[in-house]
């Protein structure tokens, strides 16, 4: 197990590179945080993604900014989260979607969460410290501190 956690450890600090060497300062990561096999990010010119310090990504998380992203510190994720800062419009019936554009709110995700597996976390929503989001959700709305939030985005507010 150990010799596993090390390989996965070299192979981020190595795709930590790289998103650094191709986005500047537009990207920045804390030390010890590291990532799975097909962890993603798409970064439009003009964005950027914060992620805090001994972070952890899951297998197939990937990040879509359009605007901005923050991640706290000692915030952990679960298989295939995704998360999107836009979203595409649609209210013009006479134009294509894909032609009407986007919608951007910045997403922050506080320190100590637990993201599940198959989360999504949408455009302007933000996140509380020591929160946990379930398998499934979507969260469209934000989430207050000290929570864990179930599949159809009820609040049990619970001392964690």
């Amino acid at each position: 197990m150990v010799i596993l956690k090390i390989y996965w450890r070299i192979k981020a600090m190595v795709k930590t590179l790289l998103f650094k060497l191709m986005f500047g300062k537009r990207f920045s990561i804390g030390k010890n945080t590291t990532f799975r096999k097909n962890f993603g990010i798409y970064l439009e010119k003009g964005a950027s993604i914060k992620i805090g310090s001994d972070c952890f990504f899951n297998r197939g998380c990937s990040i879509n900014c359009l605007k901005k992203v923050t991640i706290g510190n000692h915030t952990i994720f679960g298989e295939n989260v995704k998360i999107y800062d836009q979203n595409h419009r649609f209210r013009d019936r006479s134009k294509l979607i894909r032609e009407q554009g986007y919608s951007v709110g910045e997403v922050h995700i506080g320190k100590n969460c637990w993201i599940c597996t198959n989360a999504v976390i949408l455009k302007g929503v933000t996140i509380g410290d020591n929160t946990v989001i379930g398998a499934g959700c979507v969260v469209y709305k934000d989430i207050p501190a000290n929570s864990v939030v179930k599949n159809s985005q009820e609040l049990l507010i619970e001392a964690l």
